[in-house]
């Protein structure tokens, strides 16, 4: 597979910017289509997981127990 633009990835290893040929996936949030970019990994992750966390879509004020069973007896 053939890549004319260059991509970076932000490493949670080493959290540094890193090209293609840096760690393994697992380790690393990416691609971003600038070093500036991946540099902004972390930041970009919590200004999304904020974003999620505020969504009414996933954040129920009336399900207090996502389980559904909070009416069942534990003891």
């Amino acid at each position: 597979m053939s890549h004319t633009e260059p991509e970076y990835w932000y490493c949670l290893k080493h959290h540094a910017v890193e090209p293609r040929e840096g760690c393994k996936n697992a380790d690393r949030l990416g691609p971003y289509p600038s070093s500036a970019d991946a540099a902004r990994a972390l930041e970009r992750v919590e200004e999304r997981n904020e974003a999620w966390d505020n969504d009414p879509a996933w954040n129920d004020p009336d399900d207090e127990d996502p389980r559904g069973d909070e009416d069942v007896d534990r003891s």
